[in-house]
């Protein structure tokens, strides 16, 4: 039964769906189809309905990674999952795993690397983007991912523990990988996110110099598919390119 932690509350209008991600208080959510006492979620469970003043009712749900992209505050443009996706899956990262994340931003990469990694580390030089992933991450619910201020450049040199996957999302990512191996466990992957070619090449010449193994580039192309009464394509509204990412293990 709920008590006091987070939740998705979904309803649909005029075939839209409409969704708030609240915390379970004796506050108020407002809004445009009515207030609903956030109190009258203690003792539901995920599934239940919960009802406005007007009487709209919305579907009581646990917020996902997914969910908390979309609603999470932003402080430039974050990874997109189909990019978080792909480092998942060629780092295999797993609950066994400590990871160091570089580029912290809005905490999207780090929150979607807590809920799979047994701890993550995430750096980011500048305090104003730090407070928003704090809040993020908090709201989130994770309690495995410890935010540092500071420029990852001359931080990880000063670092006594190692890693198993480290991810780096900065623009002097090419200045950082000299250092990598040094706090990477041998076998250990590093993978990398750069949006233009001239700083993935560069990337791509310091692994080389730092002798990575099973090194690939891959760029991640995405089309949704629009279904209409007219037909079915390929969606026109979104742009499939975002960056490249590249994979090297120790």
């Amino acid at each position: 039964m709920l008590t006091d932690e987070l939740v998705l509350l979904k309803t649909s209008h005029r075939d839209k769906v409409r969704e708030f991600i609240v915390k379970v208080c004796d506050d108020q959510l407002h809004t445009d189809f009515g207030i609903i006492e956030l109190s009258s979620l203690r003792g539901k469970v995920f599934g239940d309905i919960v009802s406005s003043h007007k009487g709209k009712e919305f579907t009581v749900q646990c917020p996902k990674m997914p969910d908390h992209f979309r609603h999470a505050k932003r402080t430039g443009a974050p990874l997109m999952p189909k990019d978080i996706g792909m480092i998942i899956a060629y780092t295999g990262l797993c609950k066994n795993d400590t990871v160091l994340d570089a580029g912290t931003g809005s905490g999207i990469l780090a929150m979607y690397l807590g809920s799979i990694a047994k701890r993550v580390v995430s750096y980011e030089i500048r305090e104003e983007f730090v407070e928003v992933a704090r809040m993020n991450i908090k709201n989130a619910g994770l309690d495995n991912v410890e935010l540092r201020c500071g420029d990852i450049v001359e931080e990880i040199k000063g670092l006594d523990e190692k890693f198993d996957v480290i991810t780096l999302d900065t623009q002097n990512s090419g200045v950082v990988v000299s250092a990598v191996k040094d706090v990477l466990y041998p076998g250990g992957f590093l993978a990398t996110y750069s949006p233009f070619f001239e700083q993935t090449k560069e990337i791509r010449n310091a692994i080389s110099m730092a002798r990575f193994n099973d090194v690939v580039t891959i760029e991640c192309m995405e089309r949704e598919i629009s279904f209409s009464e007219r037909g079915t394509r390929p969606s026109t509204s979104k742009v499939g390119h975002t960056g490249f990412i590249t994979i090297a293990r120790a």
